[in-house]
């Protein structure tokens, strides 16, 4: 009996440890809206720079739907935010950490490798925290919010990475 008791606290030791782990790494609905608007918005200068430096037909295309689909779940964004009137950042504030977090991409014959590898990087990332938020959030405008976008960032992952692998 001691045996079983000593291996049952050890499963709900180690389900409280996930069930920590999972709820220090929530963020306030606030917190959620300024880090996603401002990955938003780098996607969307990323972008904007790749349409103008690349010569493809294909990069200019995926560019063109991740500005849309991007600008649109900004202004989503903001609407939850006046809706629940929350404090969200400035948006000189938004748009100094959007330019923080713009990837590095050189000029050249790889521009376009370099630019559909980041895209995959950021949009994998962007997928995973809105996941993440939409699991642990209460807010049902923030759900609401993740279930229209993430079909989006899905294809748009799924492009980016067809990108990638024709370069």
């Amino acid at each position: 009996m001691s045996r079983m008791a000593t291996q049952v606290r050890r499963i709900s030791f180690v389900t409280l440890l996930g069930l920590f782990a999972s709820s220090a790494f929530a963020q306030s609905p606030a917190e959620f809206i300024n880090d996603a608007s401002a990955k938003g918005m780098a996607d969307i200068e990323a972008s904007r720079l790749a349409h103008q430096k690349t010569e493809s037909k294909e990069v200019k295309d995926f560019t063109i739907v991740v500005i849309n689909d991007r600008t649109t779940a900004n202004q989503h964004l903001a609407k939850i935010a006046k809706k629940l009137d929350l404090p969200v950042a400035p948006r000189e504030e938004m748009a100094d950490k959007a330019k923080e977090l713009i990837p590095e991409v050189k000029d050249g014959a790889t521009f376009d490798q370099a630019y559909a590898a980041s895209q995959v990087k950021a949009t994998e990332e962007a997928i995973q925290q809105i996941q993440q938020e939409a699991q642990t959030t209460t807010v049902p405008e923030i759900k609401a919010f993740a279930d229209e976008t993430l079909p989006k960032l899905q294809n748009h992952l799924q492009m980016a990475r067809s990108l990638q692998a024709s370069r």
